[in-house]
């Protein structure tokens, strides 16, 4: 039984690759691109992800000629190489348009999430923070660091949420979704005080050096460091499918201890103000 792919970008390079390989196995594929002629998709499709209704009438149809989608690969992708004061904003904007808001329309008709604007948007925050203090000049002695609180007495559920009614489709007990709504209703104390996450807040302000991400409370710093040791034993786990992208005619460890060895990771914290 042949699955169907659903692939965005598809036109060449990586992308071109991607999609021989998936033909080449005798599966099918509905390939996507702002251009689509050329493309070896059945049928040929033209997207502009940065539209919404595009997107969705785009994915009517391959269910339409198909019958279904089982499989989604968000490939599409540009870049701008350029400063934060040198990048138009509007030129910001519409990499976002293409890069994170094109695959959350895909996502959203495929499988519909909860709480993921707020997450995503946090990531995007955390992502920004980290590539923004890397390009700091440490003569100019600009400093900064990625808080990661967890739960204190907020009005993060109150008066500064907007709870939406749930989506039919989640409406049931053992959904994860409706049983992190049934969470939030819950009435239980929270580890962190705002008094200590304001008082540890001013006094980071004063530290010569700041880590790159700092955790504020015994909950969140569990969170991350579980989170990290899951990566970690992840990536070991699947490290070779890892090195099977590597050109065969190159070695890939001796290629890992150049980067090592490079000034800008001879540091475990960034090089620059942290």
């Amino acid at each position: 039984m042949f699955r169907v792919w659903f692939v965005t970008g598809t036109s060449t390079g990586l992308d071109k690759a991607i999609l021989e390989r998936v033909l080449a196995a005798g599966e099918r594929v509905a390939a996507t691109s702002r251009n689509a002629a050329g493309l070896a998709s059945a049928p040929p499709l033209t997207l502009d992800l940065t539209n919404q209704e595009d997107v969705v009438e785009t994915l009517n149809r391959v269910v339409k000629h198909f019958g279904r989608i089982d499989v989604v690969v968000n490939n599409a992708r540009y870049a701008i190489f350029g400063e934060v004061e040198g990048t138009a904003l509007s030129d910001a904007r519409q990499l976002f348009e293409v890069q994170f808001w094109g695959p959350v329309f895909i996502m959203k008709e495929t499988a519909n999430p909860l709480i993921s604007y707020y997450n995503s948007s946090k990531f995007a925050l955390e992502g920004f923070t980290q590539s923004f203090l890397k390009k700091m000049d440490p003569a100019w002695k600009i400093k900064g660091a990625i808080i990661e609180p967890g739960g204190f007495d907020s009005e993060w559920r109150g008066n500064s949420a907007d709870i939406l009614p749930i989506h039919p489709a989640y409406d049931y007990p053992t959904n994860p979704a409706a049983m992190f709504r049934e969470l939030g209703k819950a009435d239980f104390a929270h580890l962190g005080s705002p008094n200590r996450v304001a008082e540890a807040l001013f006094k980071l302000s004063s530290e010569p050096k700041l880590p790159l991400r700092i955790q504020f409370g015994s909950d969140t710093l569990w969170l991350i460091k579980r989170q990290a040791q899951q990566t970690i034993a992840q990536a070991e786990k699947w490290a070779h499918v890892a090195h099977s992208t590597d050109k065969e005619d190159m070695d890939g460890e001796a290629y890992a201890a150049a980067l090592a060895a490079s000034p800008i990771f001879q540091d475990d914290e960034p090089h620059n103000v942290v």
